[in-house]
């Protein structure tokens, strides 16, 4: 292959590369012997190639080993052969040397640099794939290839988080699933329950009718089946209700400040929480009898049962939430500048309660589809005909015709403008549509109501050939010569829905109804005043609505969410069986969602670290001074996108330093692989410890190859302390190595081959 164009500069001092990179605006990058830079642009594994290049073997007086009082110090661009070839090095640091040798062929070792070999890209084949093959974490994308593909060679240790998964970011909340899976699967579901609680304070709902579009994206549904995340949240959803005291518990600090929260709805009492968990006095406004919004009046009770709603109202009431009801703002002496100057802020989040019309003639007989619903909701059974036509296709009309004919009619037939692949509603509702006995006519509108004597009789439907234009607009074209009559003495409209914002007056800005808002900051262009939820982005799902609550929430009280997914250096230990198997649906209690839970592949970046003088750094204690700070070896390493190190873009390995060992220290590296002529380790193992010829002290051992990170063995080290160095000590200390690991499909070999390297350490 060739490479693509670059501008090739020649560094002549560190001032001048970190210049450059700082002035890229990251389409510079800096190259050094052992970085593979070259290779990587030949293979074009990126989607975009640099604009510069710096070469830094350019810059003078970085080659160098020099001896210290207190240890040694070694400059970035010395080569790992002037490292090997040293005799200092050879003589106090055995270690450094015999690590540096391990790395392939005598050419490669003349041109690699100690800070270009810490400091290379990822070696896994997924990664150096080009960049459009595979959609790699490491690279940006969503998945790690290998969780589920060729891994023989990968971590057997877990993985690392380097990216949102696809999941959390699928999901409207960002819910970390991968998080409190983790906890599941660890019976924790307090512990599991605090994480999801961060991001969305009704999982008990959610967990029943959210339209779970973290599953669609869920990478397990390639192996075979996605995991059942929805009915897990449901479980631990229904463990935080029953346990509201102790997780959903009145704030400790009280603030002065207050805020009126108009509408109960999902946005709503989303808000609330958040504001009432931060201190707020909070009191929300609801024209309705009781708070939940379309939760309570919109949602059929056979899919969220109205019991769950009032336990997540009571739990909330408990907190010191306040709601008041039958209070509709603008009327009965509450209007907006009363709540204006009565709060200190306010959230308006009154929902989406209108029904679109048709402007046709005999519109007037056609029943509003939110009403209808409304009114089961209120505790009232609707009136139906035995022939009802529902017009609309989204999810609100599949309520409405599942409810109808669940209410005895005989005959239900949906109408929508969409082809069955693009209607709106969800496709689980679809089906059920499908299974409760309705008929779906699919590309099809109203073009005029029948009627006798004042009764309707049914509706002329009109072919449509398409329902958005080429800018993507809804304008729905008709071929008025393909018509049809659909019967009905009843006809449902369900075609959209409305807000009614006549309580904010014209002091706030709207567009066609819909309330615009600053979408950083939530706030409306009265000040003091926000807005979320339906109210301002039409009709969604509750999980959209309740992510609209907590953002408003987060920025009125200025909180910076907290992560539970921490990114690059902390290790996650799960990586999940890949043995096929069904997802669980029935799921009633706690032993049900663990065993699903474990199906999770918690999709982290289990490349791992292939460099051999990373784990050798670790086990000397080295520093790695850099052109802005000093760091130590263990602090160094981390996995990221594109990098296997905390640099920063503009900043560069400058030099190590290593302290001087004790008189009693032995010290190895031990590197396990397939050919000699390969670099790469299949397991690399570095050591130093203390050893007066009867028992072992401060051991230092670090395993490379088995983590993207390079992973210090603390039990190991823990274990060898005070023990003598034999056989007996060996064996046991092997045991202890692999408690923690999580091996792969294909990679079971390496745990093995971790004992095996232990076991040359000590005899």
């Amino acid at each position: 292959m060739t490479l693509r164009n670059f501008k090739h500069i020649s560094a002549s001092s560190l001032k001048e590369a970190t210049a450059i990179l700082s002035r890229g605006n990251g389409k510079a990058v800096a190259i050094a012997g052992g970085t593979d830079l070259l290779g990587v642009l030949k293979d074009k594994i990126h989607a975009q190639s640099p604009e510069v290049v710096v070469d830094l073997k350019t810059i003078p007086r970085l080659n160098y080993v020099k001896a210290t009082k207190t240890g040694l110090c070694i400059g970035a661009l010395t080569t790992l052969t002037d490292i090997c070839k040293n005799e200092t090095i050879q003589d106090q640091y055995a270690l450094l040397a015999q690590a540096a040798r391990s790395v392939a062929s005598p050419q490669l070792r003349n041109m690699g640099t100690l800070g270009g070999n810490i400091c290379q890209e990822p070696r896994c084949w997924y990664y150096r794939a080009p960049d459009d093959l595979f959609h790699c974490l490491r690279k940006g994308g969503n998945k790690c290839g290998a969780l589920l593909g060729e891994n023989r060679y990968h971590s057997i240790f877990g993985s690392v988080r380097v990216a949102q998964p696809a999941c959390s970011e699928t999901c409207p909340g960002n819910i970390e699933i991968p998080a409190y899976m983790d906890y599941v699967r660890k019976g924790d579901l307090r512990s599991a329950a605090l994480i999801i609680l961060a991001n969305n304070p009704i999982p008990a709902i959610t967990g029943r009718i959210c339209p779970h579009l973290c599953e669609s994206k869920c990478n397990r549904s390639e192996f075979d089946e996605a995991v059942s995340i929805r009915n897990v949240e449901r479980v631990v959803g229904d463990y935080i209700l029953d346990n509201a005291a102790e997780l959903l518990p009145p704030p400790t600090k009280q603030l002065k400040k207050s805020v009126a929260v108009v509408g109960a709805g999902p946005a709503g009492i989303s808000a609330a929480y958040y504001l009432r968990k931060a201190g707020y006095q909070v009191t929300v406004y609801d024209k309705m009898p009781e708070a939940g919004g379309m939760l309570t009046y919109g949602i059929p009770a056979d899919r969220l049962a109205k019991d769950v709603v009032k336990k997540q109202i009571s739990a909330f009431e408990a907190m010191g939430i306040e709601f008041k009801f039958n209070v509709t703002v603008g009327q009965e002496g509450v209007t907006l500048k009363d709540l204006r100057t009565k709060f200190t802020s306010v959230f308006l989040a009154s929902g989406a309660w209108g029904e679109r019309t048709l402007p046709m003639e005999k519109a007037e007989l056609l029943t509003p589809g939110i009403d209808f619903l409304a009114s089961m909701g209120l505790g009232k059974k609707p009136a139906i005909g035995k022939k009802v036509l529902v017009v609309g296709g989204g999810n609100v009309a599949v309520d409405v015709a599942v409810t109808a004919r669940r209410l005895g009619a005989e005959q239900v037939t949906m109408v929508c403008l969409e082809s069955r692949d693009t209607m709106p509603a969800f496709e689980e509702e679809i089906a059920e549509a499908l299974h409760e006995g309705v008929t779906i006519q699919t590309t099809f509108g109203p073009n005029k109501i029948m009627e006798k004597k004042g009764s309707l009789t049914g509706m002329e439907v009109v072919s449509c050939t398409s329902v958005f234009d080429e800018k993507g607009q809804f304008n729905p074209k008709f071929d008025p010569s393909v018509k049809q009559i659909i019967e009905a003495d009843q006809i449902i409209l369900a075609i959209g829905q409305s807000t009614d914002i006549s309580y904010a007056g014209d002091k706030i800005k709207n567009n066609r109804g819909w309330i615009v808002i600053n979408e950083e900051t939530r706030a409306t262009n009265m000040k003091g005043v926000y807005a979320g939820g339906d109210i301002t982005s039409g009709p969604a799902s509750v999980i959209h609505a309740v992510a609209a609550g907590r953002k408003t929430a987060h920025s009125i009280a200025k909180i910076t969410p907290e992560t539970s997914m921490p990114m690059g250096q902390s290790l996650e230990v799960h990586c999940a069986s890949h043995d096929k198997c069904s997802r669980t649906l029935n799921i009633n209690g706690p032993d049900d969602i663990r065993s699903e839970a474990a199906r999770c592949v918690n999709c982290g970046c289990i490349a791992v670290n292939a460099s051999d003088m990373a784990p050798a750094l670790m086990a000397l204690g080295a520093k790695i001074k850099t052109t802005k700070r000093t760091l130590a070896a263990d602090d160094f390493f981390a996995a990221n996108i594109m990098k296997c190190t905390v640099l920063e873009p503009d900043e560069l390995v400058e030099e190590i330093q290593i302290p001087a060992p004790a008189k009693t220290n032995r010290q190895g590296y031990k590197k396990f692989r397939i050919r000699n002529a390969i670099d790469f380790p299949i397991v690399s193992m570095a050591y130093s410890f203390s050893y007066d010829g009867q028992v072992i002290k401060d051991a230092n051992i670090v395993f490379g190859a088995v983590a993207p990170i390079p992973l210090r063995a603390q039990a190991v080290e823990a274990y060898l302390e005070g023990k003598p160095a034999s056989d007996e000590t060996a064996i046991a200390a092997g045991e202890v190595a692999v408690v923690e690991v999580k091996p792969l499909s294909k990679n079971m070999f390496k745990v093995q081959v971790v004992k095996a390297l232990l076991r040359k350490m000590l005899v």
